[in-house]
C-alpha cells in the first residue's frame, strides 16, 4: 500500500491544501529518516566499542604471549640445572676429604657419575654408544677411521667418545671406528 493511500488528498483540495498535505507528509518522512539516522549511529557506535575491546584483547593476549616465551626462555633450563644439584653437592662432599682412600675416591666417583647419568636421562638426555659390530649410521655416529676388522664392513669397530642425544635429536654423534671393507 503506497503513502498515497494512507494520507489521501481529496480530489477538490486547493494548491495549498496539497502543499500542506505534501510537507506533512515529507515532514513525516524526515522524522522517520531522522529516528533510523539515530539508530545506525547508536549502532555503530556499540560496533566500534565492541571493535575496540577485541582489538585491545587480542592485544593483550598477544603480549601475554610474548611475556609466556620470555620467560620459559628465561627459566627452562631450570629443571635441568635443579637435577643436576645433587651432582654438585656430591663433588662437594668428595673434595671435602682430606685423606680419601682411592677406593673411597672410586666409590665415591661412580656414585657421583650415577647422578649424573640419572640427571640427564631424567632430562631427556641419553648417550649413544653403539656396540662393537652395530650397524654404522651417520645420523648418530661419526666415522674417524675405518681400519681393517674381522668383521662386517661398515660396522662399528670402536667407540672413542659416546654421543648423545636430547629428545630424539642429536646433540653430539658418537665418535666411531668403522670395519673397513675387505
Amino acid at each position: 500500500m503506497s503513502d498515497q493511500n494512507t494520507n489521501p488528498i481529496p480530489a477538490d483540495a486547493s494548491t495549498e491544501e496539497v502543499e500542506a498535505a505534501m510537507a506533512a507528509h515529507a515532514s513525516g518522512e524526515l522524522e522517520r529518516l531522522q529516528a533510523e539516522l539515530a539508530e545506525l549511529k547508536t549502532k555503530s557506535a556499540e560496533l566500534a566499542d565492541q571493535f575496540l575491546r577485541a582489538k585491545a584483547e587480542a592485544e593483550n593476549a598477544r603480549r601475554r604471549a610474548e611475556e609466556d616465551v620470555a620467560k620459559a626462555r628465561k627459566f627452562g633450563i631450570e629443571g635441568f640445572a635443579e637435577s643436576l644439584l645433587p651432582v654438585i653437592d656430591s663433588l662437594d662432599a668428595a673434595l671435602a676429604i682430606q685423606n680419601a682412600t682411592p677406593e673411597q675416591l672410586r666409590e665415591g666417583s661412580d656414585a657421583t657419575l650415577r647422578q649424573l647419568i640419572s640427571a640427564l636421562e631424567r632430562n631427556k638426555v641419553v648417550a649413544i654408544n653403539p656396540a662393537a659390530s652395530e650397524k654404522f649410521d651417520p645420523h648418530h655416529h661419526q666415522a674417524i677411521s675405518m681400519v681393517p676388522a674381522e668383521q662386517e664392513a661398515n660396522t662399528v669397530v670402536s667407540v672413542l667418545q659416546k654421543g648423545y642425544l636430547i629428545a630424539d635429536r642429536v646433540l653430539r654423534p658418537a665418535l666411531v671406528t668403522v670395519a673397513a671393507p675387505k
